[in-house]
This record gives structure tokens, C-alpha cells and sequence, in this order.
């Protein structure tokens, strides 16, 4: 088991030191645990938000005041790959915000609604989370789980 583990985290470790142009992480719970192979599942979220923003102090902008309403759905399905269970997911976001400030004291308003940006993500377990039947994984119990993700955000949205 040490022999299959040792490529994987010397690719991993690799992988994330040639990764200089990542700039952010998108960690959503349970990404990486295991599930029945041919599991589909559908999400529906929402949440609203209501605020302010930060500005740069050299910014003529002052005094904002934002409300975004944002409703998702999205589609997974559990897959089989090379013996150990992946995700894939599809992410289809609307929002909606309404917003004012001081624009070189000047007031402004902007009001938006329409989709944002889709998004598609597989997440492939590495180790620890094979792929089960229904039937295999009523018995089974996890333990430690690595795991890598790709996540394409398409620009379509408003």
C-alpha cells in the first residue's frame, strides 16, 4: 500500500508546487467522500446577502450599500474511475443585486438579475474511497481520503 501511496503524493505535492497560477480554493463539505457508484443527486440553494463593500482609500466610492439574492442548482452524479469513486457535478447560479453609493459624490445605482457564471467540477478520489455498489457500500467505513478536484467556471453569465 506504501508503494501505490508514494507516487500520489509525490505527483500531488508536485502538482501543487508548479501550480503557480492558482490563486484561490474552493472547498465544498463531503467533496471527497465516498458514495454508491450511478448516485445521482440534485441541490437547489439560495441565500441572500445585504452589506457594504471595501474599497481602496484612493477610490472615489463611498458610502455602498449592496443586496444580492443568489439561487443555485446543480446536478452530481457519482462515478468509477480507475476503481476509485469520483463526482461530477454541474452548477447553474441566477443572482440578483441591487445596489447604490457615492461616486465622486455623485449618488449611483445599479440593479442586476440574471445567470452567473456555470460551472462544471470533477472531484477524483486518489485514495481511501473506492468505488462501491449500493450494496458494498452499506458495509463499508471510511478512514482517510485524498482526493484532487478540477473545476471550470465558464464566463456566460452576466
Amino acid at each position: 500500500m506504501r508503494r501505490a501511496l508514494c507516487p500520489t503524493v509525490i505527483v500531488s505535492a508536485l502538482a501543487v508546487g508548479v501550480a503557480s497560477g492558482a490563486h484561490a480554493q474552493d472547498m465544498e463539505p463531503r467533496s471527497y467522500s465516498n458514495a454508491p457508484v450511478g448516485l445521482n443527486f440534485l441541490v437547489a440553494g439560495y441565500a441572500y446577502t445585504r452589506g457594504g463593500l471595501a474599497f481602496d482609500g484612493a477610490l472615489p466610492i463611498t458610502d455602498p450599500h449592496l443586496n444580492i439574492s443568489s439561487a443555485v442548482l446543480a446536478y452530481g452524479r457519482v462515478l468509477d474511475v480507475r476503481g476509485q469513486s469520483a463526482k461530477f457535478n454541474v452548477l447553474v447560479p441566477l443572482s440578483s443585486l441591487t445596489g447604490t453609493a457615492d461616486y465622486a459624490g455623485q449618488p449611483i445605482q445599479r440593479d442586476v438579475t440574471g445567470l452567473a457564471d456555470p460551472a462544471v467540477k470533477l472531484s477524483v478520489n486518489l485514495y481511501g474511497a473506492p468505488a462501491l455498489s449500493l450494496k458494498e457500500f452499506a458495509a463499508y467505513e471510511q478512514d482517510l481520503i485524498i482526493g484532487a478536484s478540477l473545476r471550470v467556471i465558464a464566463p456566460l453569465g452576466n
